[in-house]
């Protein structure tokens, strides 16, 4: 069994769009009692809330369900909860990095470092943007989650 976090700030916008992009493809590919996934944010802002209305909407659009979801906050003990906590920009992952125990730093890592094609660092915040904004996070959301599951698939076998 793999566990997945997904983090941005948040977890309104980009890491439970990453969590229902993975979780769709993970479920699609029969790896559900394999792989699960969840998101947090870095900043309680918005705990209990479910995902920005925008990206509930485009998700939806192309036939992913967020509106189940609700923001939580990052715990210390996730570092033990999960095999991967995966940051959606460099300074969710510094974040991470500077929390993790010594021995769980090997845990977190950077989401567009499954997508290298793509020659992106980030996935950049929508939140302040607009339709188009939305569907570019889906667009490389969902090139990172395939690669994610490519790299998770070869670990299991």
């Amino acid at each position: 069994m793999r566990r997945v976090l997904f983090v941005c700030t948040g977890n309104i916008c980009r890491s439970p769009t990453a969590e229902g992009v993975f979780r769709a493809l993970v479920e699609r590919e029969g790896l559900a009692a394999r792989i699960t996934t969840a998101s947090a944010g870095t900043h309680g802002y918005h705990i209990g809330d479910p995902p920005d209305p925008r990206a509930i909407a485009h998700a939806r659009r192309r036939g992913y369900d967020l509106s189940r979801l609700r923001a939580t906050r990052l715990e210390a003990a996730d570092f033990e909860r999960y095999d991967l906590l995966i940051a959606c920009d460099a300074g969710h992952h510094q974040f991470l990095s500077r929390l993790a125990p010594a021995d769980l730093k090997g845990r977190v890592a950077l989401l567009m470092d499954y997508a290298p094609e793509l020659g992106l660092t980030e996935v950049p915040d929508p939140y302040y943007g607009g339709a188009a904004d939305f569907e570019h996070v889906l667009d490389i959301v969902e090139l990172a989650a395939a690669g994610l599951l490519a790299a998770l698939r070869r670990e299991l076998e």
